[in-house]
């Protein structure tokens, strides 16, 4: 049997297994249903809320999607200018890490407060939990760079931007991709959290109205849409990782 078909048939198998006891608990009464619903209860909820469950979606995804990009961008401009001025990645380097030991539940509330009710504040929050995979793997991307190959490149005359653009920046590609798929997931979970203590709109919204009226089916419904979404995400940056690492791709099939 091939390696590529083990690959897919052992979580799958896992994954089945999983769902086929889940579901005998439920139908055996093992744990109440108001507890823990079947997964068939889930599947019969999800197909029968999909188009709240879609709209709800589309406002979470944007959120998303928007706070990922604010994210990666300022991510990318201060781990660019921490690596130009070493005074700079003095300053912010603790800083940064220090700001990731508060809660993201923690803040939440504090730009709702500041913010309101709209996507500004789920915007802003998503930007605050995804700009530091960016930044630090960047930085830490950087900052491996061989220092032999800067001064080959400088006693070729290479600029300060040709070392950036053909050393630096291919060296902290990987770190990059490595950050920007924890940053993906963190999105859709930042969002979530951020919709949970006030919106109009989003799965945030969606699950503290199902949960409100105990219907248990619905909310795992909606869990299993957050699964979906951040699984989707990080298999777009997977496949934009192998459209922009060829390299990668040529290792890989070389073992």
């Amino acid at each position: 049997m091939r390696l590529s078909v083990k690959k897919w048939l052992a979580p799958a198998v896992a994954i089945i297994a999983l769902l086929v006891v889940w579901e005998l608990v439920c139908r055996m009464e093992i744990v109440p249903a108001y507890m823990l619903p079947a997964p068939t209860q889930v599947v019969v909820a999800l197909v029968d809320d999909a188009p709240l469950i879609w709209e709800h979606t589309q406002t979470t995804l944007i959120e998303a999607l928007v706070g990922l990009v604010i994210g990666c961008a300022l991510g990318f401009v201060l781990a660019v200018l921490m690596d130009c001025f070493e005074t700079l990645y003095l300053a912010f380097q603790p800083i940064i890490t220090v700001s990731q030991t508060i809660p993201a539940i923690a803040i939440a509330p504090l730009l709702v407060l500041w913010f309101g009710y709209g996507l500004l504040p789920k915007i802003v929050l998503i930007v605050l939990i995804t700009f530091f995979p960016i930044a630090v793997s960047l930085v830490s991307g950087f900052r491996s760079v061989d220092p032999d190959q800067i001064d080959l490149m400088r006693t070729m005359h290479a600029s300060e931007w040709q070392i950036f653009r053909y050393v630096k920046l291919p060296a902290a590609a990987e770190p990059f991709f490595a950050g920007l798929k924890i940053s993906a997931t963190y999105a859709i979970v930042g969002a979530v959290i951020a919709e949970w203590l006030g919106g109009f709109s989003g799965l945030g919204v969606y699950m503290t109205r199902v949960r409100k009226s105990f219907s248990y089916d619905k909310m795992f419904a909606s869990i299993l849409v957050i699964s979906a979404l951040s699984l989707a995400l990080l298999w777009l940056v997977n496949v934009l990782e192998r459209v922009c690492l060829p390299w990668k791709r040529a290792e890989r099939k070389g073992k």
